[in-house]
């Protein structure tokens, strides 16, 4: 039976860092948490995954490509290292071995869900990239991909900063990278995974220790 882990993407899922379960993968020393998943061991996949020290992963094929933020350590594969706050693409058909270091990893990567059409293949070190202003004060903003209806970005919060309520068309799912992000809705600390469905609304603002947060809409 396939496995199906919030896979009704009508629903709004909110995944705290009280909620989170590790669960073991195919290789020693890695785990995961498995924040939506339609498939077994290769599946559409959104996950949260941490590399032991000195830990492998066996070389796979990204036939639905692969998308990934490193959240803690550093990043390896036979290709090259990349360390906390790189963002990287890589399209279908590409592949990799991950080969961990000695600091560990832990990254944020989505798997098969990439358009066919979407070819670029992309690594951004966001701990050096400029960031622009957004379209309030109080809001910088890193864009990392776009394609068709599809935007990613970093968007840094100041704190006490207050948005306009807005429709998400397309959904939106939201990673908490630093400090708090709130809504009328509730309270997200650093570490919480947030996905909204097609046109749904909400009202976001920060509070005293402003928020850092992984974003993408126009997806769902």
């Amino acid at each position: 039976m396939t496995t199906l882990i919030n896979a009704n993407f009508e629903q709004r899922v909110v995944i705290q860092p009280t909620d989170y379960e590790w669960v073991g993968s195919t290789a020693p020393g890695v785990e995961r948490i498995r924040l939506d998943r339609i498939g077994d061991e290769v599946a559409r996949a959104t996950s949260i995954v941490r590399f032991a020290p000195n830990s492998t992963f066996p070389s796979h094929n990204h036939d639905g490509g692969e998308e990934f933020l490193v959240l803690e350590g550093v990043f390896s594969d036979e290709y090259q290292d990349y360390p906390k706050g790189s963002y990287v693409r890589n399209p279908i058909g590409t592949s990799h071995s991950p080969n961990i270091g000695k600091e560990g990893a832990t990254i944020l990567v989505k798997l098969h869900q990439f358009d066919q059409y979407d070819t670029e293949k992309k690594i951004i070190y966001t701990q050096n990239t400029p960031w622009q202003q957004g379209l309030i004060d109080g809001l910088r903003v890193m864009s990392l991909h776009e394609f068709q209806g599809e935007h990613i970005a970093l968007v840094k919060w100041a704190p006490n900063t207050q948005f306009k309520s807005h429709t998400h068309w397309g959904g939106e799912e939201i990673f908490v990278l630093e400090g708090t992000f709130y809504d009328e809705h509730g309270r997200y600390p650093k570490g919480t995974w947030l996905r909204s469905p097609h046109m749904s609304q909400h009202t976001p603002f920060t509070k005293e220790d402003g928020a850092l947060i992984y974003v993408k809409v126009g997806h769902l």
